[in-house]
């Protein structure tokens, strides 16, 4: 069964913006600007993206409408055949590589074969692609597209100056972010992207996962990937070869972060394993650091 998807606001956040919320499971961005309106990321299944146009009503029949893939997570673009041909769709360069990859549809008939929501999901991949940055000018605001790599390849945060507004999606997320792999190239990327975000000194950040809008959850992304690298310092060798190593005390997620009450069971997984992740990587990095010592 698809999620609900209800339209909400956070204090202090401008009037043009709305965030698209499908329940628990990912928050989209709707952003209102004097020549276009925008929508960043187009929810899991087109049935769900097609439910917040009907909410946004007459704001998405006054303005042409563009779209933006933050990054090829399931959650943020499944949602594409509602907006294809109607809308163009902009990703970064790299969502190319991610839309080809084999197990981009081997999620996809795993998923199906689990819910039947997906079943009808058809992979609608962008119009338009950018390297680096892109702007987008909306007359009373602009939209930068910063590549925010680490999470994922291709992933995309939307700066928004004139508000000092930073929509992370997945760059930033409570209680911790999830690298892309165990490698230390990853971690350096995702560490490097966050210290950017940072960097920007926004009023507000709102990333796509954990109901948030404060700036100091990038300090704590931050804060815990420091942590975490101080703790594998601390470590020998052979602990370090212990396939058990994130099970051990101290080591564990709750060792670096609280877990929010009233976190659903299957969400506290998910974030385990983001950790288990984020330990490997951080591993890694340190492997090669004592290497070329």
């Amino acid at each position: 069964m698809n999620p609900s998807v209800e339209l909400c606001s956070y204090p202090e956040l401008d009037d043009r913006i709305v965030i698209v919320r499908a329940g628990d499971e990912v928050d989209g961005v709707f952003v209102r600007t004097e020549r276009f309106n925008v929508l960043i990321d187009t929810l899991g299944t087109h049935e769900l993206c097609l439910t917040a146009l009907d909410l946004l009503g007459e704001q998405m029949k006054a303005r042409p409408l563009i779209v933006i893939n933050s990054h090829m997570d399931w959650d943020h673009f499944w949602g594409n055949a509602a907006v294809a041909g109607r809308a163009p769709i902009i990703a970064h360069a790299a969502a190319l590589d991610r839309l080809r990859d084999p197990s981009t549809h081997e999620v996809l008939r795993d998923k199906a074969s689990q819910d039947s929501r997906f079943r009808n999901v058809e992979l609608i991949g962008p119009d338009i692609t950018f390297t680096g940055s892109m702007t987008l000018n909306g007359g009373d605001l602009t939209l930068e597209l910063i590549h925010t790599p680490g999470h994922t390849p291709d992933h995309v945060a939307v700066w928004i100056p004139e508000l000092r507004i930073c929509l992370a999606v997945d760059a930033v997320e409570y209680p911790v972010p999830e690298v892309w792999s165990k490698s230390a190239d990853d971690l350096r990327l995702i560490r490097s992207s966050l210290e950017r975000i940072r960097d920007l000194d926004a009023r507000l950040i709102i990333p796509a996962h954990g109901r948030t809008y404060s700036p100091s959850a990038v300090d704590k992304n931050l804060a815990y990937f420091q942590a975490l690298a101080d703790r594998v310092g601390s470590l020998s060798e052979s602990q370090l070869a212990d396939p058990q190593l994130g099970s051990s005390s101290g080591l564990r997620l709750e060792d670096f972060v609280p877990i929010p009450d009233g976190m659903l069971s299957d969400v506290v997984a998910f974030y385990r394993t983001c950790h288990e992740t984020n330990l490997g990587a951080t591993v890694q990095a340190h492997l090669e650091k004592l290497k070329f010592a």
